[in-house]
């Protein structure tokens, strides 16, 4: 009994779960600091010289490099009951070099595997049994899609699965049907949906329509598409309660919702806060106040304390992720390219720049002060928008005052050496807090 009463006031392990093509990665958040950098170009990069700043190992705690271990390439996930489950993706041809895995379309379909090497397999991690010398083994689950679904688009609405087939490496292939279904955890059971117009019928190159990105609000799944036949950007929708795909034309300006939920942003709700959101504008953190009726307009504010100007001037930028940590708590993490001083070798490193910080919503971010607010323009830069987070007293506010008060907890640049040749794309991440003085306290107690 002792042993028990002591493991359970152990601190349970925070771990942010990174999802690339290629690997899963769990980052120890414990032992994330703010790193401070300073104009210099003596500064290194593991030995080599960089141009403005340090970069540091990133804390890994577990990585698997899923294609090396026989596991389809381009996974998607979403947790359950303190399980990851991966689905879909491509199998590389047997025998390719690792090196190659980076450029799939290169490499081949193992066409013994699934459906001509497209996967319709899922894939379950306990994620309560590990510890830091445990395998990241994956167990195929007894359920499979009904079709095979190659970098699939997923999402979870009301306690639903919902699985769109992305665009495949190989061009010549065709998709399996169906291309949408939706899978219900409570009876462990697939259901194919109908199929978007994007994917028609007979389409003898399944590249003609390439899902470009996607975003969901509320029980909508918004898609963007690009057509290859002519060249133009296409949005659709699809509501899961109506059960029908809609098409929303061509210009992002005539979506029935606001920019920052369209399919190019990328962004998410801070948990305990159901009207901020955090999202992208290009390289630039921003966080949107939504107002609690359609007469008052949205308020927007620069996140300045997490962006990261030397980001800017470094580095070649990837899309970046927002997640969701814990009660008023958010990350941000942004992959990419940085060049090393010319003549230095290697030419360029693969990096992150991440930052994790508490969100306070300060006293005057009411909707009557939206009310008597006047609307940000769309085209409003960073310079439009209060550079500081310092709480007003004023009753009324104007729109571009601050609403919210940011606390960085971590801020700095990590380099990806365990994702080796890998382009640094993130395809999904998500925040588990890992007991590992309960999982002592199972195993003293059997």
């Amino acid at each position: 009994m002792k042993k028990k009463e002591m493991a359970l006031e152990g601190q349970p392990k925070p771990l942010l779960w990174v999802a690339t093509p290629q690997r899963l990665i769990a980052i120890d958040m414990s032992k994330l600091k703010i790193n401070h950098y300073e104009d210099t170009s003596k500064l290194k990069i593991n030995h080599y010289e960089s141009r403005d700043f340090e970069i540091h190992s990133l804390p890994v705690f577990r990585m698997s490099n899923l294609v090396e271990n026989e596991y389809p390439f381009g996974m998607r996930f979403f947790i359950r009951d303190s399980k990851l489950y991966m689905v879909g993706g491509e199998k590389p041809r047997r025998g390719a070099s690792p090196k190659l895995y980076p450029h799939l379309k290169n490499v081949g379909h193992d066409e013994l595997f699934g459906d001509r090497g497209l996967s319709p397999y899922v894939y379950v991690l306990d994620l309560t049994g590990l510890d830091s010398s445990t395998d990241l083994e994956l167990l195929k689950h007894h359920t499979s899609m009904l079709a095979a679904k190659p970098t699939p688009v997923l999402e979870e609405i009301e306690g639903k699965i919902y699985v769109l087939s992305g665009t495949p490496s190989q061009s010549y292939c065709l998709l399996p049907k169906p291309t949408f279904e939706v899978y219900d955890p409570l009876i462990e059971q697939w259901k194919p949906l109908p199929e978007p117009s994007f994917y028609r019928e007979g389409c003898s190159n399944c590249q003609e329509f390439k899902v470009i990105d996607h975003s969901v609000l509320g029980t909508t799944i918004y898609v963007l598409t690009f057509n290859l036949m002519d060249n133009f950007y296409h949005y659709y929708s699809y509501n899961v309660n109506e059960g029908n795909w809609k098409f929303l034309g061509e210009s992002e300006d005539k979506l029935p919702v606001p920019y920052h939920f369209t399919p190019t942003f990328t962004g998410t709700f801070v948990p305990g806060y159901n009207d901020i959101y955090i999202f992208f504008l290009g390289d630039i953190p921003y966080a949107a106040l939504i107002p609690s009726n359609d007469k008052s307009p949205t308020r927007y504010q620069a996140l300045n304390e997490v962006d990261g100007a030397l980001y800017h001037r470094q580095v070649t930028s990837y899309s970046g992720l927002v997640v969701q940590l814990g009660e008023h708590e958010m990350c941000i993490m942004k992959p990419g390219l940085v060049q090393a001083k010319e003549g230095s070798l290697p030419p360029c490193h693969s990096i992150l720049y991440m930052v994790t910080f508490k969100v306070e919503k300060l006293l005057h971010s009411s909707s009557s002060a939206q009310d008597r607010g006047r609307k940000l323009l769309r085209t409003a830069d960073a310079s439009d928008v209060s550079q500081t987070s310092s709480h007003h007293d004023n009753d009324v506010q104007d729109i571009r005052a601050p609403f919210l008060s940011i606390t960085c907890l971590s801020k700095g640049f990590y380099y990806l050496d365990e994702w080796g040749p890998e382009a640094s794309y993130i395809c999904s991440a998500f925040f588990h807090q890992f007991d590992l003085d309960l999982r002592k306290m199972i195993s003293s107690a059997r």
